[in-house]
């Protein structure tokens, strides 16, 4: 394993190498790449990096971590071209900023709790930021769940919040009432908002026990499509398909499946 010290060469490296591919005689595709292209690539490159955290794969990580990485340069590297700013503008700036938003390491004020930590941090960023609503910040392109998960933190430092996860959950129990009742209207549009209300009180039952509700979420799909393609080759064992078999016979290898693998494991 290289030192860390080591970090600083290898960042300037990188940065060297993207200002090649992107300056005469670099690469074609490089070269014609925009901040909107590299958009999409940057949210493949987090999602492949968050994907190796939770199979604890460091090697995939490390790898991962350096995409993204790049793809921090090479936005970096469109924009100072632009004449807007460089990647060592924004080192600087998040350097500074995390020795402002920790005066309890970096400076002479004491905070002895995480809880009170993470107060402070709140309360600093609103000095700075001087947003106009308190959910200004919120990326719109966040995923769904994720944002619910933000916006229950933001309204809980005022207060607004559920005192336990059990009456969060009690929330939850309501807004199924109201889905029930929006169903047997037959009005689609109030279904949907119903629907909406569910996904959103559970976010914060997520919330209240310290749960990302995007994380679960991706668990669970990771859990089905795991029993799922079990359940496909089991059929396939006794020679059937997915579209030939009844659901009375995917019920039943579904439920094996369940039996064989362990409960909640895929």
């Amino acid at each position: 394993m290289r030192r860390s010290q080591n970090a600083g060469v290898k960042f300037q490296e990188l940065v060297e190498i993207l200002a090649t591919l992107r300056g005469p005689g670099g690469c074609p595709w490089d070269k014609e790449q925009d901040e909107r292209s590299i958009a999409d690539f940057f949210l493949e490159e987090v999602y492949e990096a968050i994907d190796a955290l939770f199979r604890n794969d460091s090697a995939a990580l490390a790898e991962e971590l350096g995409d993204v990485l790049m793809e921090v340069v090479l936005l970096s590297r469109i924009f100072e071209e632009k004449s807007e700013f460089s990647v060592a503008d924004a080192l600087d700036g998040i350097t500074k900023k995390m020795v402002r938003r920790h005066p309890h390491v970096f400076g002479g004020k004491k905070i002895e709790s995480a809880e009170r930590v993470l107060d402070a941090w709140i309360e600093q960023k609103k000095s700075e930021k001087k947003r106009a609503s308190h959910f200004e910040g919120i990326s719109r392109q966040a995923p769904s769940l994720l944002a619910a998960l933000q916006i229950g933190r933001r309204v809980s430092h005022f207060g607004f919040d559920w005192p336990s996860p059990a009456a969060a959950l009690e929330k939850v129990r309501e807004e199924f009432g109201e889905l029930e009742g929006a169903m047997a209207s037959g009005k689609r549009g109030r279904v949907e908002e119903e629907i909406g209300d569910c996904f959103f009180a559970l976010a914060n039952v997520a919330r209240k026990l310290g749960m990302n509700p995007e994380i679960a979420l991706r668990q669970a799909n990771d859990k089905f499509i795991g029993r799922f393609t079990k359940l496909e080759k089991n059929l396939r064992r006794e020679g059937k398909s997915l579209g030939a078999a009844s659901l009375a016979e995917m019920d039943a290898a579904w439920e094996d499946t369940k039996k064989k693998r362990g409960r909640g494991k895929p």
